[in-house]
């Protein structure tokens, strides 16, 4: 068979897999989200992930702020899951910020998305959250590609007038 046939078939297979694994992903924190969602409001923290790892968090709170289940799902690929946190249990979410001590032993990633759950809870609870659409990530490339030509020519100008 063709090389190029044969890398096509490969591409698209594992595309394919892909595919049918995040989908598993998505089924998986939707059922977890809706098991903790039965005991109370989901306060949902994340930490996008390019080239490092992606973090989610999910705090059941109830109507007081304490914790009723934590979980946080940390990884590259599609094969992460949701574990739990169980030390954040009876904790009071408006005090993650970064000097909670609790807080100060995760890892970076988890900090952010802590620290993030705990903002979008107090924002949503004082009425004043919007959610803000985050860009898609080659969109910002194309916004630089067209802004080329106009950094070149201003590049060239400042050349001229110093040289």
């Amino acid at each position: 068979m063709n090389p190029i046939i044969t890398l096509g078939l490969l591409i698209t297979t594992a595309y394919i897999i892909q595919i049918f694994l995040g989908l598993r992903q998505i089924k998986h924190f939707n059922q977890v989200y809706t098991a903790m969602r039965r005991q109370g409001r989901v306060a949902i923290g994340r930490r996008a992930g390019k080239i490092r790892s992606g973090t989610i968090v999910l705090f059941a709170i109830d109507k007081t702020g304490k914790v009723l289940d934590a979980k946080r799902m940390q990884g590259v690929t599609i094969a992460a899951h949701f574990k739990p946190m169980p030390a954040y249990i009876g904790q009071d979410i408006h005090y993650f910020d970064r000097y909670n001590p609790l807080v100060r032993q995760e890892n970076k990633l988890l900090q952010t998305a802590i620290e993030d759950a705990r903002e979008i809870f107090l924002r949503t609870e004082a009425g004043n959250y919007e959610e803000t659409p985050q860009p898609a990530p080659l969109s910002n490339l194309a916004d630089q590609v067209k802004l080329l030509p106009a950094q070149l020519k201003l590049h060239l100008k400042n050349k001229k007038r110093s040289g």
